[in-house]
Order: C-alpha cells, then structure tokens, then sequence
C-alpha cells in the first residue's frame, strides 16, 4: 500500500487555523499529489494545540462547555464546521489531520481506524476500532475520530490521548449523563486513559514522539506549504473566528 504525503505545518498556531488547514488542503488535494510520484490518494498531518476546547457544528455551546471554568482558566472556545461531540484537548493530545482524494467517506473512514489502530499496535499498543469510531485499548478510550465528506475528497481528523491533563477535561466539558450512560460510564474520566500510562514496547518520551512514530507509519514523502498556502490558511481560519459562527446554536 502507498503511503500518504505528510504536510509539515506550523507549530503554536489556534486549533482552528489546523481546522481551517484541512479545509484548504481537501480543496486542493488533486493538485498538491500532482507533484508527487504517489498512487495513494491521501495526506496526513499532525498537530498539538494549548489548552482547547471546540465542539461541534449542531452543538449549544453552554450545554456542552464549562464556559465559566474556561474563561477562568484561559481555555480557548471553538465550534467546528463538523458534526460530533465535544472536545478538549491540550500539549498532551496529538491531533491528527487525514485527507482521502476517495468520496467514499465511510470507507475512508473504517480504512483509517483499522490503520491507525495497527500503528499503535507497532508500537505495543493492544488497539482496536469501537462501533462508536474510537480507538480502544483493553477498556478504555485512546482516540476519538470524526469524518465529514467533501464533494471531491473525505476528511478525517482524530484524537490521540498521551499525557492530557483529564482533571482539566472533566472541568471544561459537560457531556449530559444521557451520553456518559450510553457508553456504560459515570464521567469522561472513568471512560478515557492516556496512551503515556499504557504499557508499550515503544518508548515514547513526549506527544511530539509519538506524532514522529505516526508520521513514520503513515507517510515516506513530506511536502512543504508555501507561503500563499499559509495565508489563505489564515483566511479560511477567519470563519472559525466570527463570533457569530462560534455563538450560533
């Protein structure tokens, strides 16, 4: 199997600016793997992000966000162009950007999981796919996905959890008990367990050792974004930003 284009993108940008990222390289997707000798149709990147905490498209953001707690505690609020639930993450959560050029978006779907659970199981990991699209070791949730469909390619973006801080996760997101009980938990906490605290083969120092094991896994060819992909980049972010788009449910 070919493996996908890792695009190396900016460090220490907002987590929208990643979301807005996927965006413009899903509209562009055909035309970047252009200038690569590669069949496989895809691109990947990662991404670590301060103390977020972005929910989904349909979502009321004062049913699912301790906004109080957040405000205090200075993390940042999003709302996500995507469906799903919500979620929060910090230097402790590697972020994970899948680009298919295949509109069949659940297969592109099903083919990632079934991928990302054999990478961690390279590394030691006892991984496997739920029926709710997470990624399970043993009882415990290390990976929640997300896919959406464009008309010319599928987009998947997921969780990795390393070393998030879930004292601060369980303050910061409200999930009501109607949800927690569908998966046969009380809290977020009991539900959830970082990836650092798992016994593996592989060691894994930091969230940036492990985005350096999924690129080696995924992908054997790098691409660069221009200085025009950053700026329309930024462009794109500028939606995520309007506060009537982050305040509209």
């Amino acid at each position: 199997m070919e493996k996908a284009i890792y695009i190396h993108l900016p460090a220490g940008k907002r987590l929208v600016w990643y979301l807005a990222a996927e965006e413009y390289f899903a509209q562009r997707i055909h035309a970047l793997l252009q200038g690569f000798d590669n069949d496989s149709g895809e691109v990947l990147f990662t991404w670590i992000v301060p103390p977020t905490v972005i929910f989904g498209r349909h979502q009321v953001m004062q049913n699912e966000v301790n906004m109080a707690y957040c405000e205090q505690h200075h993390i940042a609020m999003y709302r996500r162009k995507s469906g799903g639930g919500c979620v929060y993450a910090d230097e402790g959560n590697l972020m994970v950007s899948y680009i298919s050029t295949s509109p069949h978006s659940e297969q592109v779907f099903q083919s990632y999981l079934d991928r990302m659970s054999d990478c961690l199981r390279t590394m030691g990991y006892d991984a496997v796919k739920s029926t709710h699209n997470d990624i399970m070791v043993g009882e415990h949730k290390v990976s929640g996905n997300a896919c959406f469909a464009l008309t010319n390619a599928t987009i998947v973006h997921g969780t990795l959890l390393y070393n998030v801080d879930f004292e601060v996760l369980q303050q910061a997101i409200t999930p009501s008990q109607e949800k927690l009980a569908k998966h046969g938990v009380q809290s977020v906490r009991q539900r959830v367990m970082n990836l650092k605290s798992i016994a593996n083969r592989v060691h894994l120092e930091s969230t940036q050792a492990l985005a350096c094991k999924i690129e080696e896994f995924w992908c054997n060819q790098t691409y660069i974004p221009t200085e025009n992909d950053l700026l329309e980049i930024d462009k794109i972010e500028q939606e995520y930003l309007d506060p009537t788009f982050i305040q509209s449910r």
